[in-house]
């Protein structure tokens, strides 16, 4: 079968050969409509960029590398899956790293990615302070995640996480709940993830007049839901009553969803829950899971669309995105 060219998926658009190469490349400066109209003829033609020709012919590797903490947490694998996708329809190949979420392992990332394997690293880093981190760039362009603090000159992408808590929180206040508890943070020192969004749980409290306490914050050993089910059951049989739940991740709340079930705690009849990330198993939870639903497929977009600009231009200044959220509803705490 004869290779379908950028010169055949432009006549199928009717643009430009320019403008198709655009959209490959991730360029940001092309309409929404433009970029739907050109992704709707490379699909339907079957394009496939040329990886090794683009590779000789700029001097670059092909190769963007992902790094995260975590594989196990369906969060990052669905992530990771999304930043294949678009990577490959860009016309690049996904180089996929787990770092374990230690200082060790992200150090190993980010020294040994730079030796000219990859062209640019999106990087989820948790254990790294800012301050290292600058300290470990070198060549390879970086695009950070999360919501860490990060070198001033590197690139971010990340959500709100106070805003995000705090329409969840109006959610459940909105359903007239008033003891509203937050599970899944760190036992110890919260991650700065769990910090904003107790900070934003926070927020609606006070602005709804109800005074913090801090017993309805119920914290969990590990990232998992059998974790989240232990603790919210111990603080359950020690006598705790609420009639909500913002959870840190739907993890902690498919923990909770079991917790309650087993202790005969109607959901949402009794204790309305939302969870966070909006992963594919909470639509087949019983009850299936209202959640805080990142705009992943944004993210992604806008942390390769800087990388790429990165790589082009390694002397732009730093720059900090946030993407969108919206609070994903569904049996766990129906709309009235």
């Amino acid at each position: 079968m004869e290779r379908v060219t950028l010169r055949d998926v432009a006549v199928r658009a009717g643009v430009s050969t320019k403008t198709v190469s655009n959209v490959v490349r991730g360029y940001r400066h092309v309409s929404t409509p433009m970029r739907e109209r050109v992704q709707a003829a490379l699909d339907e033609l079957g394009y496939r960029p040329n990886l090794s020709g683009r590779s000789l012919a700029t001097g670059r590797s092909s190769m963007l590398a992902l790094a995260v903490p975590d594989l196990r947490r369906p969060y990052f694998a669905e992530l990771a899956h999304v930043f294949a996708r678009v990577s490959t329809a860009g016309g690049y190949r996904l180089l996929l790293e787990e770092t374990g979420g230690t200082p060790e392992g992200e150090r190993a990332v980010l020294r040994d990615l730079e030796a000219g394997v990859v062209a640019g690293v999106v990087i989820h880093p948790q254990a790294l302070t800012a301050a290292e981190l600058e300290g470990l760039r070198r060549d390879t362009p970086l695009v950070f995640l999360g919501e860490d603090p990060r070198p001033p000159t590197a690139d971010q992408v990340a959500i709100d996480n106070v805003a995000a808590a705090d329409e969840a929180m109006a959610h459940l206040l909105g359903l007239g709940r008033r003891r509203i508890g937050f599970l899944g943070h760190e036992v110890g020192e919260p991650s700065r993830p769990s910090e904003l969004r107790i900070a934003g749980y926070r927020l609606a409290l006070a602005r709804a007049g109800l005074t913090f306490d801090d017993g309805l914050l119920v914290a969990r050993d590990g990232g998992d839901a059998v974790g989240a089910e232990a603790a919210l059951g111990a603080a359950l049989d020690a006598g705790l009553t609420l009639d909500g739940l913002l959870c840190r991740d739907d993890l902690a709340a498919i923990g909770a969803l079991r917790a309650l079930r087993r202790r005969g705690i109607d959901v949402p009849g009794d204790v309305a829950v939302i969870g966070w990330d909006a992963i594919e198993l909470g639509a087949s939870t019983v009850p299936s899971l209202t959640t805080v639903e990142p705009d992943t497929d944004a993210l992604v977009r806008r942390a390769l669309g800087l990388l790429l600009e990165r790589i082009e231009e390694p002397e732009t200044p730093g720059r900090h995105v946030t993407v969108g959220h919206r609070i994903l509803v569904r049996e766990s705490a129906p709309a009235r």
